[in-house]
């Protein structure tokens, strides 16, 4: 690792740049003991379509947002803790080469990188930056991950009763738990699931019915506990338990239309040694 670059100037001042692009609208990223690590521009499977992104590689989180103009201006920064992330390398499509899934238990979603030598470059950063978090504060890797979103263009019927045809009247939505493209009515259902948000989020019906089943089996399971801990103590009885993102998919992208990503031959990433 370099975290002998944690109190250095030039290290500083890579933190203060990035700080300085983002603006008032991204939040301050100097911490003691934080380094920057890399960065550079990865396409970002979106809902509508592939995006470039830009992102910053930290030794304990990665950043990234929406390129305004590149090198002086970005927006809509994300800041993902590393601690939380796990990754998961993927096959080359017709659309997007070089890819990975970055996964965690808010959020998934899948990159590639203009070459194989910048993913392995950046996978390699990125499991050294997490293999140290988590020997230094002795967590297991997380088990938990959201599930990626499956772009509108995967399909063009409802995922779930595959009889609906999507058009300019019938939406597509997704479901926050399965990430699978539905139709209005497989997803009228709603069900809170803190670890995504505080809010009830869309879901499709089957996921609706399998998350009922497990919030149904944890209660018993709770009651059960209840009752064994109460029937061991004289007097006591159980309760009658009466007590009573807009996301930056929907940015609109300033990037020039005839950038080659993947067939030229500029390095789109960089790493700080």
């Amino acid at each position: 690792m370099v975290d002998h670059l944690a109190n250095t100037e030039i290290n500083s001042q890579r933190i203060a740049a990035v700080e300085n692009c983002f603006g008032a609208s991204g939040q301050p990223l100097a911490v003691p003991g934080r380094v920057l690590l890399g960065e550079g521009i990865l396409t970002k499977e979106c809902r509508k379509k592939p995006k470039p992104r830009i992102f910053f590689l930290f030794n304990d989180i990665l950043v990234y947002g929406s390129i305004v103009i590149n090198k002086r201006k970005y927006n809509s920064q994300h800041i993902i803790p590393l601690e939380d992330v796990t990754l998961e390398m993927l096959p080359d499509t017709l659309q997007m080469k070089n890819r990975w899934m970055i996964k965690t238990s808010k959020k998934s979603f899948v990159v590639s990188a203009a070459s194989p030598t910048e993913r392995k470059e950046w996978i390699s950063h990125l499991e050294e930056c997490i293999r140290h978090l988590l020997t230094k504060t002795g967590r297991q890797p997380s088990t938990e991950h959201a599930a990626p979103w499956i772009p509108d263009k995967a399909t063009d019927i409802c995922m779930r009763c595959t009889q609906t045809k999507f058009s300019t009247l019938t939406r597509r939505h997704h479901c926050r738990k399965c990430g699978f493209v539905v139709c209005g009515d497989c997803s009228r259902q709603r069900f809170l699931m803190p670890r995504l948000s505080p809010k009830p989020l869309r879901v499709c019906n089957l996921c609706y019915r399998q998350l009922l089943a497990e919030q149904k089996k944890e209660a018993e399971a709770d009651c059960q506990q209840l009752e064994r801990y109460c029937s061991a103590i004289p007097g006591c009885e159980p309760s009658s338990g009466d007590d009573s993102d807009k996301s930056d998919d929907d940015k609109a992208d300033q990037w020039p239309a005839d950038t080659e990503f993947y067939t030229s031959e500029v390095s789109w990433s960089s790493f700080h040694s």
